[in-house]
């Protein structure tokens, strides 16, 4: 590989990393550390977290973000005690 194309991915990396960890985007100023995705992932294997994803309708994602702001744990959590309301255990 040629010392061009060594110094541009550095800088295409770099680029990337800038455009991650910027804490403005999303409103996220002000949250906690970000875990990279290893190490998210390895703690959500610790406790038993399996990802879903699934299609809903556009009115009830509005909802459950509304709930999903207010809550402390975030969007999994809410989710979570629905299901559980809903006669699903855990």
């Amino acid at each position: 590989m040629k010392k061009f194309d060594l110094e541009k991915s550095k800088a295409l990396k770099l680029a990337n990393e800038l455009k991650q960890n910027n804490p403005a985007r999303f409103g996220a100023a002000g949250a906690q550390p970000k875990l990279d995705r290893r190490e998210q992932r390895k703690l959500d294997q610790e406790k038993g977290l399996v990802p879903f994803a699934c299609k809903l309708d556009g009115a009830l994602v509005k909802q459950l973000q509304e709930r999903a702001a207010a809550h402390e744990g975030g969007m999994p959590e809410v989710l979570a005690e629905l299901l559980v309301a809903a006669g699903l255990t855990r």
